[in-house]
């Protein structure tokens, strides 16, 4: 895992095509701004855990570790949101 430092208004890039910028602090939290294509689904890490889960669920894998056949797609599978 990299750990980086940003001030507000400062950004940081993955890949050529995302974008994340810090837009302001306020206590214990933090806005963030991320530009990326429209192919590239973003989700909250706790709404991304409860799709994998009820998409496991609706399989009845139970609480096998990882979304593998369902959506999200993982990295070697193809990315069709429609």
């Amino acid at each position: 895992m990299l750990v980086l430092s940003r001030k507000v208004d400062e950004s940081l890039r993955i890949g050529d095509a995302i974008r994340v910028t810090v837009v302001s602090v306020s206590g214990q939290g933090v806005r963030i701004a991320v530009e990326a294509p429209s192919e590239v689904p973003i989700y909250r890490e706790e709404l991304y855990e409860r799709i994998a889960q009820a998409n496991r669920e609706a399989m009845g894998q139970g609480d096998h570790d990882g979304p593998a056949g369902l959506w999200p797609p993982q990295e070697d599978e193809p990315r069709d949101a429609t």
